[in-house]
């Protein structure tokens, strides 16, 4: 029997039946066909050329499932990339939106045998944040596009300037107002004293009138002058007062003075102090969970230094190189006996010999084993030192 016209009923309908998604028991994943009946699929499945796909299929089957397995996880994620973002959305949305496409690789050409299946696999290999609630599965995609990494580690970095810059601003004030303070403790204080006659007999007379003899003038005139030398001679001692009170302040006993030795030893450390500290060779750890369970709490070692806050890093177990920000990594403490490099502080870039570690105090003591102070011990925060590789 021919076929029927392009424009015949029964050809209408036929297109008009093979629109949409049929039933996936219909479907041939080899042959990518969908028949529409038990009797179609039937007749495929003893066809020729499905029996040819099947003999390709024997020789390497684990071949043709991995790259089933691919597309679809391909697919998939590319689907939540582009619909979703990094949105927190239940998994089985995104799956029907994706069968919805009618030449859409089937599940059941894959290694996955469901849904949930693949889920937890995307979460094990750090492609999504899955987390498992009474509804359902949900899914987050991880974005790891280089620009996207690269811009938001920019961000960070201009927060972390703004935080700095907004730390000196309070910090400059704070040194503003105990200058005032200390300007205002150092001003002189009036002193009042009671008022002294050095002579007794003298008598104190007071010219209310409008005219006086001859004496009177003489006699005030004296009178203003002995007051104005003892002002004079009062101001002078209310000086030597004021002085020898500056010079008892002056003097200082010795805590205050080894307190103050030690607030000058700390800011000279502060100042020797910078916020970038990844150095070439040393041995860090990964601590950002962002890149998956792969690489969480697994060490690596810093090949090259970029700009400063961020760097290259080899893994030590599976030997992948890294670009990452220096917030994504800690220090690593080796056992006692081995080499470390000093990475902040007075001592940077000087290796030393770890011999022991001050838990309640957060440090650890060091030998200086190169430089001029060769054989000094220091000790030193654990964020400023790493293992040597």
């Amino acid at each position: 029997m021919g076929k029927a016209d392009f424009l015949s009923p029964k050809a209408i309908s036929n297109r008009i039946k093979a629109k949409g998604l049929q039933k996936l028991r219909w479907y041939c994943q080899m042959c990518q066909k969908q028949c529409r009946d038990e009797n179609g699929f039937k007749c495929h499945c003893m066809s020729e050329s499905h029996q040819r796909q099947l003999l390709l299929a024997s020789e390497n089957p684990i071949k043709f499932m991995d790259y089933f397995s691919q597309e679809f996880k391909n697919d998939f994620l590319e689907l939540l990339r582009r619909r979703f973002g990094t949105k927190r959305v239940h998994n089985n949305i995104i799956y029907n939106e994706y069968i919805s496409d009618r030449e859409h690789i089937h599940m059941n050409a894959t290694q996955w045998e469901t849904l949930t299946d693949f889920t937890k696999w995307l979460g094990r290999e750090g492609f999504c944040k899955v987390d498992e609630t009474p509804k359902g599965w949900y899914i987050q995609y991880i974005d790891r596009d280089p620009e996207t990494i690269r811009r938001q580690e920019e961000q960070a970095r201009k927060k972390k300037h703004e935080l700095d810059d907004e730390e000196r601003s309070a910090k400059f004030i704070e040194e503003q107002v105990r200058r005032g303070r200390d300007g205002k403790e150092a001003d002189e204080t009036p002193v009042y004293t009671e008022l002294q006659r050095e002579n007794e007999e003298e008598k104190v007379a007071f010219n209310l009138g409008a005219c006086s003899s001859v004496a009177g003038p003489s006699k005030s005139s004296s009178f203003l002058g002995a007051t104005a030398l003892k002002a004079s001679s009062s101001s002078s001692v209310k000086r030597k007062d004021t002085s020898d009170s500056r010079g008892e302040k002056k003097k200082k006993s010795a805590l205050e003075e080894i307190i103050e030795m030690e607030e000058k030893k700390k800011r000279k450390q502060e100042s020797v102090r910078t916020d970038y500290w990844l150095q070439p060779n040393i041995v860090v750890k990964v601590i950002t969970k962002k890149l998956g369970e792969k690489y969480h709490k697994k060490k690596a070692v810093v090949v090259e230094v970029r700009d400063k806050y961020a760097g290259v890093v080899k893994m030590i177990d599976s030997g992948d190189k890294l670009k990452l920000d220096q917030n994504h990594l800690e220090t690593v403490i080796p056992a006692p006996g081995k080499l470390v490099l000093i990475l902040n502080g007075p001592y940077r870039d000087t290796e030393a010999v770890l011999e022991g570690i001050d838990e309640k105090n957060f440090c650890a003591t060091l030998t200086l084993d190169s430089g001029q102070q060769k054989g000094k011990r220091v000790d030193i925060a654990y964020e400023d030192f790493s293992k040597l590789s």
